[in-house]
């Protein structure tokens, strides 16, 4: 099944190949499912099925994947409509509040 896609060709989403170790947990916490492990390196399906969230690199112990967490995260726009603040779903880990 196709997931939603968001705005094409802006996604920050960025994976090391050199770095990665092909544990499998981007796959795993992928909530689009844009990861899949493949020769024992994850590779991404299609980077525009990415939302953003955060989670891939939240949890990649190896440092392989960055993102700029809030940018397509529906919370952190919906938080930051409501709160009339910039989106952000606050995906750092910084805060008690967080989307992911």
């Amino acid at each position: 099944m196709k997931t939603m896609q968001y705005l094409k060709n802006v996604v920050t989403l960025k994976l090391n190949s050199d770095l990665c170790t092909g544990c499998g947990m981007c796959a795993v916490v992928c909530p689009h499912a844009v990861f899949e492990i493949n020769k024992g390196k994850a590779h991404i399906i299609d980077i525009n099925d990415c939302m953003e969230c955060g989670a891939c690199a939240l949890n990649c112990r190896f440092d392989a994947i960055t993102v700029k967490s809030g940018v397509g995260c529906a919370a952190g726009i919906l938080n930051g409509i409501l709160n009339g603040t910039e989106p952000s779903c606050d995906c750092s880990g910084e805060s008690e509040k967080s989307c992911c």
